[in-house]
């Protein structure tokens, strides 16, 4: 009878190296480094007004569009990236949310007793928007829960082309073309808004100062990175990385298809009606051609331009392209301007650059494709899936290659 081999001993620490660090794998450094970014995002997110103003940039009003496109893109990326359905309608959410703010706080309301002046709570009314684009998302995934991949993309384009036109073909509860104003600011104490704490000089207004807007913006961008980052660990968000997949295998694994599916078009409605809410109340004024499809194309740039399924990668997208957007074509429009200007030129002197910005971000989707598809900052299960796909295409590639030399 053989004697038992002796069991293999651990390697010991490196010289120099802690036991503790001898255990530090490297998730544990991933994992630093994850916080770290969160930290240094959240830091830079709350010091910027101080930064803009010491600079002298003027970015204020800019940057809470930017902020808030972000919250809509993360919405967007709970449907496409984490679920794998995509959705081309999702200005409709936008302008749900938006039009539940104005018929609960406007005074133009048709809403009779809100109407009179007994509006609702601004905070409230944002998460009752939340709740009413969740239901219409609902609404639209449950008779299109059938349809994969173009189909739904077709389903959900139209529903994105629907709610614009009935917003405008209801003058007498939506004001139509003429849109709703005024709607009601956030009300929270030492933040005045009447006429005369402005004159008196009240501490802080949303009524004429940015500064409140885009810090109440960027608490909702944190609370919505929190909720998706927490679901996306889930076993919803493993749901829906398994339905992304392969519907059938994740169906055939016990997962409920229909009610993953509604989770996912609701909870990414919500975002969206979170969002319009948001905006509706700090514009003061909600047309129905603030919601068309180019909005819906729009945030869909940003999620594919930073990387599918990653939420930092989405909140770089939105980023980049909201400066591209908001900033650096009015540089060079004034860039433009000047060298009109300088030469005589009419044509160049009164050329708009921001016009052809669907042109731009269209040349720029499709560079993108061909050199880097998978974005900009991509989750790595993505990142594995595409090129696991590139792998066995050139396994193929090859086999037929040594086919031929063999037939030959």
């Amino acid at each position: 009878m053989k004697p038992n081999p002796p069991k293999p001993k651990p390697n010991p620490p490196a010289r120099g190296r802690s036991t503790l660090g001898w255990w530090y794998t490297a998730t544990g450094k991933a994992r630093e480094r994850k916080l770290w970014g969160t930290a240094i995002g959240i830091g830079a997110a709350l010091l910027f007004p101080l930064v803009n103003s010491a600079l002298g940039l003027g970015w204020e009003a800019k940057s809470i569009p930017i902020t808030l496109f972000i919250v809509l893109a993360l919405g967007l990326n709970v449907v496409v990236g984490f679920a794998g359905l995509l959705d081309l309608g999702y200005a409709a959410f936008f302008a749900i949310g938006a039009y539940t703010m104005a018929f609960l706080t406007s005074t133009v309301s048709p809403i009779g007793f809100v109407r009179e002046g007994n509006h609702v709570n601004f905070f409230l009314a944002m998460f009752v928007s939340a709740g009413v684009a969740a239901v219409f998302g609902v609404l639209l995934g449950a008779p299109t829960l059938r349809l994969r991949g173009d189909y739904l993309a077709i389903v959900t384009l139209g529903f994105g082309e629907i709610v614009p036109l009935v917003i405008k073909n209801t003058p007498e509860i939506t004001k139509g073309t003429q849109g709703m104003n005024p709607i009601g600011y956030p009300e929270v104490p030492g933040f005045a808004n009447d006429i005369v704490a402005q004159v008196t000089g009240a501490p802080i207004r949303f009524a004429i100062d940015p500064i409140p807007w885009y810090y109440l913006i960027v608490a909702v961008l944190m609370l919505s990175v929190l909720i998706t980052a927490r679901l996306r660990t889930s076993r919803v968000g493993r749901a829906w990385a398994a339905m992304r997949e392969d519907e059938v295998a994740a169906a055939s694994m016990g997962i409920n298809l229909v009610s993953t599916k509604l989770f996912a078009f609701a909870l990414g409605a919500s975002f969206s009606g979170f969002a319009g809410s948001v905006w509706a109340s700090y514009l003061q004024v909600i047309a129905p051609e603030q919601f068309d499809f180019s909005v819906s194309i729009f945030v869909l740039c940003m999620i594919i331009l930073g990387g599918l399924g990653n939420i930092g990668g989405v909140i770089a997208g939105g980023l980049l392209l909201g400066f591209v957007d908001r900033v650096l074509f009015d540089w060079i429009n004034g860039f433009v301007h000047g060298i009109g200007s300088a030469i005589g030129n009419e044509d160049l002197r009164l050329m708009d650059v921001s016009r052809s910005r669907q042109l731009i971000f269209g040349i720029a989707l499709v560079a993108m494709m061909l050199l880097r598809p998978e974005g900009l900052f991509p989750s790595a299960r993505v990142r594995a899936e595409l090129h696991a796909a590139e792998e066995d295409e050139g396994a193929v590639e090859q086999e037929r290659a040594v086919l031929v030399d063999i037939e030959r």
